[in-house]
């Protein structure tokens, strides 16, 4: 048989696994989500949200104080202008009287619609500046962190915190605090009228609000809970789809496409029983308040006709009163979905203060000095350093290079070569120990000095969005087109460059697609020698770019290193050989020192690595 129930094998297997997947993306997410639910709400930080309106108080202030009291008194004029109407021009048929009434509350009516189209127009464009400051403050809070803050956070979270969350926020700065100040005068306006109008009638009715919030308060802490979750699901689905659009040739690579949709599958479903469960709660609440406004209808028309009866209540006044009733329930709903806005700009806000209060592992000093033009005098004075506690990377690690040395570091993966280099830009700090340039503590002076005279050249080359130009004047903005040839020329990239359709002024998509590996390797180091640092490091800067070219190169840096001390990481030991010293490290440790014909004559590691490698060549020759 190859149906049951109308069902074939394959689709019922298809259910078992996507139900199998969903369960195990539950399970991936759950502790997280719920270590994060027990918070409770925090006023505090609804007020550090506040404090981004503060620049704008003076500018706020009067037309909300304005179009409020504006809006507000004619909003609350109008039904005692119906009941004057009622009571005195229709029951006593003057209709002169009646026309004065109609065109008073017509008036009011057009004033309350300038006012609240201006107060909304105004206050949207006072909330976006507030988010830009936001978004601005968030993303050049994110640049100035270190990077282990970068280590163990993947770029589509970090994406996320700067765009989806403080997008969240929109809502609660264009509206919902204006919002919430005139519902909140609103209702405190009408329940002073209904209590002058009629003080039993008022008291018989409003004495039904104690009631709807205690039906409502266990409601709105589950609701809370479940927007904190909506939020979480959210965030990790718009990561996880950064992620794979970054990752999406290593995906297809590995023909991993099906995997990744019943993977992404899994979390939608997740994210969408989230906010369906949601929405559910959030919907209930709406119902709360219309039961208890149609129960406040009630009493109002009982015993208001009974107050008729007896002379203490006209028709007209009955009527205010229905009207009054109208509009008070109207803010109390509102503020009901307003409490539900702050849940959500809560979840959001708690994940970008996150980020903003993260401290740079890697800081200045409350007064650091300038790093001078430097020498090239680099000191590494026994350093330990670790990226996890308890594992070295870096073991009482020492060496010094002298102004205009190269220094080729060698060795295994995991050695510790590139965290050598890492302490030198002071990507980390290490642990124990000083890292010297020209006898100076790196750690005393400012980031922006000692990286403007450090030059790096990376293995993985990253390429801007932009023009070929751009990109390699990114080195030294200021650096004039003549300059940002020269630098080309000199690693031989300019070739290369004026055949593109546009020439230096070709347009090249986020990581430079359309180039080779070896073009992206070649306006990198074009990028870094206009920079002209005067320590330069190569860390396997010739690894992506073929024999020819990398010849070329090595002749273009016999005159470029010319009085520059140079540390080059490089797994091809032949472009190492011309070095003044080469340091062979493993496991942390520095194992040899020397020439690379001093090494060979030892004939310690490094000649072993020089063996295996020319052995290798030879094989695959």
């Amino acid at each position: 048989m190859s149906q049951l129930n109308g069902h074939s094998e394959e689709e019922r297997q298809n259910s078992r696994e996507h139900a199998n997947t969903s369960k195990k993306t539950q399970e991936r997410f759950v502790y997280q989500d719920d270590d994060k639910m027990e918070k409770s709400f925090d006023w505090g930080q609804l007020k550090r949200m506040g404090s981004y309106l503060k620049p704008y108080r003076r500018q706020l202030l009067p037309i909300i104080l304005v179009t409020m009291i504006l809006g507000t008194m004619s909003k609350l004029a109008i039904p005692y202008l119906i009941s004057l109407a009622i009571d005195q021009a229709i029951f006593n048929g003057d209709g002169d009287q009646l026309l004065i009434y109609a065109s008073t509350m017509l008036g009011l009516y057009v004033l309350q619609w300038f006012v609240n189209n201006y107060r909304i127009r105004y206050i949207n464009v006072i909330g976006q500046k507030v988010l830009y400051d936001l978004r601005y403050a968030l993303f050049s809070h994110i640049q100035q962190l270190s990077f282990r803050f970068f280590d163990k956070r993947p770029a589509g979270s970090v994406l996320v915190r700067i765009t989806n969350d403080v997008n969240s926020l929109q809502d609660l700065f264009t509206n919902g605090v204006v919002n919430l100040l005139i519902d909140c005068v609103q209702l405190i306006g009408i329940v002073i009228i209904l209590l002058s109008l009629s003080p039993k009638l008022g008291i018989a009715i409003i004495i039904t609000v104690p009631l709807m919030f205690i039906v409502s308060t266990s409601l709105r802490k589950r609701i809370r809970w479940a927007w904190q979750d909506v939020r979480m699901k959210q965030s990790r689905i718009n990561s996880h789809l950064a992620e794979c659009i970054q990752g999406i040739r290593v995906t297809q690579a590995f023909t991993q496409e099906k995997e990744n949709i019943k993977y992404f599958d899994g979390m939608n479903t997740i994210n969408k029983k989230s906010w369906d469960k949601a929405s559910m709660l959030n919907q209930a609440f709406g119902p709360i308040i219309e039961v208890t406004g149609a129960i406040g209808t009630c009493i109002l028309f009982w015993y208001g006709s009974h107050l008729i009866e007896s002379k203490e209540l006209t028709i007209g006044m009955l009527v205010a009163f229905a009207n009054y009733i109208g509009n008070f329930w109207e803010p109390i709903n509102r503020l009901g979905q307003m409490y539900n806005q702050m849940l959500v700009a809560m979840a959001s806000s708690e994940r970008i203060f996150e980020f903003l209060d993260e401290k740079p592992t890697v800081g200045e000093k409350e007064k650091p000095l300038t790093l001078p033009p430097i020498k090239g005098d680099v000191r590494f004075d026994h350093i330990v350093f670790e990226y996890e506690k308890g594992r070295p990377a870096l073991k009482d690690v020492s060496l010094e290079a002298k102004a205009g040395q190269s220094i080729a570091l060698v060795g295994h993966t995991g050695s510790g070569k590139s965290t050598i280099i890492n302490l030198l830009c002071r990507f980390y700090d290490p642990v124990e120990g000083r890292v010297l340039i020209d006898g100076i503590d790196i750690r005393d002076v400012t980031l922006q000095s000692l990286r403007s005279q450090v030059g790096i050249v990376l293995q993985d080359t990253f390429i801007f969005s932009g023009s070929i130009r751009d990109n390699i004047r990114f080195g030294r903005l200021d650096a004039t087109n003549e300059e940002v040839e020269a630098a080309a020329k000199a690693v031989h990239a300019h070739d290369f460059i004026v055949k593109l359709p546009d020439g230096y002024d070709t347009q090249v998509e986020e990581r430079g697609n359309m180039l080779s590996m070896g073009q992206r390797q070649l306006l990198s180091f074009a990028r870094a020698l206009l920079a002209d640092p005067q320590v330069l490091i190569l860390d396997e800067a010739t690894a992506s770019i073929d024999t020819e070219t990398e010849l070329k190169i090595q002749e273009a840096l016999k005159t470029l290193l010319v009085g520059r001390t140079s540390f080059m990481i490089a797994h091809r030991l032949s472009t190492i050989r011309n070095a003044d010293k080469i340091v062979v490290l493993d496991h942390g440790n520095i194992m040899e020192e020397g020439t690379h014909d001093e090494l060979m004559r030892h004939q310690g590691i490094y000649f072993g690595l020089v063996e295996a490698q020319y052995k290798f060549l030879g094989e695959a020759g």
